[in-house]
């Protein structure tokens, strides 16, 4: 359908943590099959040219950048990168995001601080250095992911994610309302149980090993399975397609039901 026809997309987290299809792997991918000029940003300079060389052989356009978004020189500087490769952003699509173990009286200084700035202080700096351009266009659409742990307990203890996930939800709503009247709308996806690499490269020991561990959360899940990356690439299409042009300030849960069900 090419719903995002000639549109300029910054997608972080564009890479993927292993063999595979990760969110923003898989996001940057439809985007750019949605005819959307992608920007794809990592930190993992291999990882980003993988996605990207994707995209070209399919006959898109994909433009690999290696940044930290979690400095405000990297940011602005890749901000600008993009403005001179394209000439506009449409799209920011936020995907990073790490986690480490930990609760509020075990989790080290140093892995707080990582998380946070990993996963809330990097949406907060892109979305500074790309709102005045969308502003100055007269329309902008910023898509961030948050998680479900932003919203139940994740059954481990896992503190600074949550709490990064849950600041991204409060400060996606507050940018929708402030920038409503000017033609940007962001909204926010709450994936949940997803099957990407980082299930089988970041899980917690289990007594069945990576098999067991992937089992167990298929059946925490009321549909019987994780997501897919691709789940989530289409719910961040929907967002950022003009299809959801009276949307802003949302929160889309991907999950499979797993929210509603009283046994989480």
């Amino acid at each position: 359908m090419k719903r995002l026809q000639d549109r300029v997309a910054i997608i972080t987290g564009a890479g993927s943590s292993g063999p595979g299809w990760g969110n923003g792997k898989a996001t940057a991918v439809t985007f750019a099959r949605e005819g959307a000029k992608v920007f794809a940003v990592d930190l993992n300079q291999d990882a980003m040219d993988e996605t990207c060389n994707i995209i070209c052989s399919e006959g898109g356009v994909g433009v690999p950048y290696r940044a930290d978004v979690s400095k405000s020189g990297d940011v602005a500087a890749l901000v600008n990168a993009c403005l001179a490769e394209f000439g506009r952003i449409d799209i920011l699509h936020n995907n990073v995001g790490i986690n480490r173990k930990g609760g509020a009286a075990t989790l080290s200084e140093a892995d707080w601080d990582l998380v946070i700035d990993s996963n809330l202080k990097a949406m907060f700096l892109t979305c500074r250095a790309a709102l005045p351009i969308m502003e100055r266009q007269g329309k902008g659409t910023i898509v961030n992911v948050s998680s479900i742990t932003a919203i139940r307990y994740a059954r481990r203890p896992y503190i600074a994610y949550a709490t990064s996930k849950g600041g991204i939800l409060a400060f996606t709503r507050t940018l929708a309302i402030e920038y409503a009247a000017k033609g940007i709308r962001a909204n926010s996806i709450l994936p949940g149980h997803i099957d990407t690499p980082m299930v089988h490269v970041d899980n917690p020991p289990h007594p069945d090993g990576v098999e067991g561990f992937i089992k167990e959360r298929n059946a925490w899940v009321p549909m019987g399975r994780m997501g897919s990356a691709w789940d989530v690439a289409n719910a961040a299409l929907f967002l950022a397609s003009d299809e959801a042009s009276y949307i802003t300030g949302a929160e889309l849960i991907v999950d499979g039901g797993l929210t509603a069900a009283t046994a989480w």
